[in-house]
Formats: structure tokens, sequence, C-alpha cells
């Protein structure tokens, strides 16, 4: 390397572990994901191998994003017409947190018709299939006469 008055300077002699040098944030995202695998391995299903690990860890965080996100629209949707709490409580169960599991069991206590433990009775669900059955079938066969009749009460 030659300095500013044109005599030679020796370079110095790097080694290889210093010539890549290594930045904070990848060493920390590194680090993050060696602790995630190592937690999954002692955690839940015992993979065999780290691809396995990888996976699940993936599939975890994935559906973290996805309960927030469903979150975030189900409390969009309580100002708005739509299934708000339906939604939260869908956005909660994709969590695989232990405090969403206990909200979940709050709101539905909180929530009347709807029993702590979820599970929903065998003639609540033929009901609600029944009216669904009914409904659709009344549209079919009439949505062009309820339309016309509900324009007409707007042209008097």
């Amino acid at each position: 390397m030659q300095a500013d008055d044109g005599s030679q300077t020796p370079t110095p002699e790097v080694s290889p572990e210093q010539e890549t040098p290594s930045h904070p944030i990848q060493d920390l995202g590194h680090e993050l994901l060696d602790a995630a695998i190592e937690a999954e391995y002692q955690t839940g299903v015992h993979e065999e191998s780290e691809e396995q690990a990888r996976r699940h860890v993936a599939i975890r965080i994935a559906r973290m994003i996805g309960g927030f996100v469903v979150i975030g629209i189900g409390i969009a949707a309580l100002p708005l017409p739509g299934p708000g709490w339906v939604l939260i409580i869908i956005g909660l169960s994709l969590l695989p947190f232990a405090w969403a599991e206990r909200t979940i069991r709050v709101i539905r206590r909180r929530i009347p018709g709807i029993p702590e433990d979820g599970k929903i009775s065998p003639i609540a669900w033929f009901v609600m299939g029944a009216l669904l059955l009914t409904t659709t079938v009344v549209s079919l066969l009439f949505g062009a006469e309820i339309t016309n009749w509900v324009v007409g009460l707007w042209d008097r």
C-alpha cells in the first residue's frame, strides 16, 4: 500500500477470523435462532433433526404473526359491523402462549351463552345449521322477489 508521500507501507497480516468482521445484529440473529432451536428440542414434540426443529420454529413464528394479524382485524371490527369478538378469539387461539389461552377463557366467561370450556351443544349446532340452510334456500329461491320488494319500499 502506498502512503501519501509515495513510500510503501507494510500491510498488516490479517488472520482468517478477522477477514470478515461480524456484525452485532447478525450475531444476535444467529444466537436467537440457535436458542429457538435448542428450546424446540427441549419442548413439545421431540424433533429428530435440526431441519425439523427449524420447521417447527418457522411454524410457530407464522402462527404468532397470523394470530396477531387476526387479533388486529378483530379489534378493528369491534366498532364496525362484523364478527370482532369471534376474530379476536380465533387470533388468540392461533397464538402459542399460555396467556392467550387464559384470555380466551376470560372472554368466554363474559360472553353470555358460551360455556367456559367453549364446547357448544349438539342441539345448538343443529339449530345453527338448520337456520343457515333455511336462509340459504330462501335466498336462492326467493332472492329476486325479496330484492324487488325492498326496492319497492324505497320507491314510495
